[in-house]
């Protein structure tokens, strides 16, 4: 099995393991399918659109008390497959975070684990196979519940980009030095409804930018990434 399959299998499993302890250890979980267009753009090359699934689960580990208050603690992780791998970045994330709240709305911060595994760039007739991202990501995430019942809901969440970890694809034959950083940022809103106690529909928007310095690690700019990506999907409570 290639290596970025087997990432995206063991992904997969902690999501479905997740899911199997809500009943014994959880308070309340969430998970939805989203579908959507993904457009990325490398460098000076023109944007590339296409689909791509992005799955997202959540679990409440710890609820607050009624009587002393406190943050809720909460733990999730998310998978996004492009259709078309070699224009587009697959993405695997796990966090766990606390969230403070107060009426209809809510203020947390998380601690995001991410991995993205890089698509191939075409250079001078020779494939460059990018290193893969591996990022901490500390985003702050605003929750506001509206409407009658509190059935609709916002949902805003970003963060700057730290340095990325480096991890070579196995798949590289040019060995480059790592680009040097410069800045990024990722941001993320959200709107939905929810359909009685267990069904919600979402709907979302993504934009990231990773920008890199003019080195020998970064040849025609192809590590700086553009990316926007605009998904609509189904939910269930527990």
């Amino acid at each position: 099995m290639k290596p970025g399959k087997a990432d995206m299998v063991r992904a997969c499993s902690c999501l479905l393991f997740f899911l199997a302890t809500v009943p014994a250890y959880c308070q309340r979980g969430t998970i939805d399918l989203n579908v959507g267009e993904t457009s990325d753009q490398f460098g000076a090359i023109a944007p590339v659109t296409g689909t791509a699934l992005d799955l997202n689960a959540e679990l409440t580990v710890i609820k607050p008390s009624e009587k002393n208050g406190g943050p809720s603690v909460v733990a999730g992780g998310e998978v996004r497959l492009p259709s078309d791998s070699t224009n587009h970045a697959k993405e695997i994330a796990l966090y766990g975070g606390v969230a403070f709240g107060s009426h209809n709305l809510s203020v947390g911060v998380d601690a995001e684990v991410r991995k993205i595994y890089m698509p191939a760039a075409f250079l001078n007739g020779q494939t460059l196979n990018r290193d893969n991202l591996e990022l901490l990501e500390l985003p702050l995430v605003i929750k506001y519940k509206f409407g009658p019942d509190k059935r609709g809901f916002l949902e805003v969440k970003g963060a700057p980009e730290f340095t990325p970890h480096f991890k070579r694809s196995p798949l590289a034959t040019v060995i480059l030095p790592n680009p040097s950083f410069d800045h990024g940022y990722f941001l993320r809103g959200s709107v939905g409804y929810a359909f009685g106690q267990w069904w919600y529909v979402k709907a979302s928007y993504e934009t990231r930018y990773f920008k890199f310095g003019k080195d020998i690690g970064n040849p025609s700019s192809l590590y700086n990434w553009k990316s926007n990506l605009i998904t609509a999907g189904v939910g269930v409570r527990f």
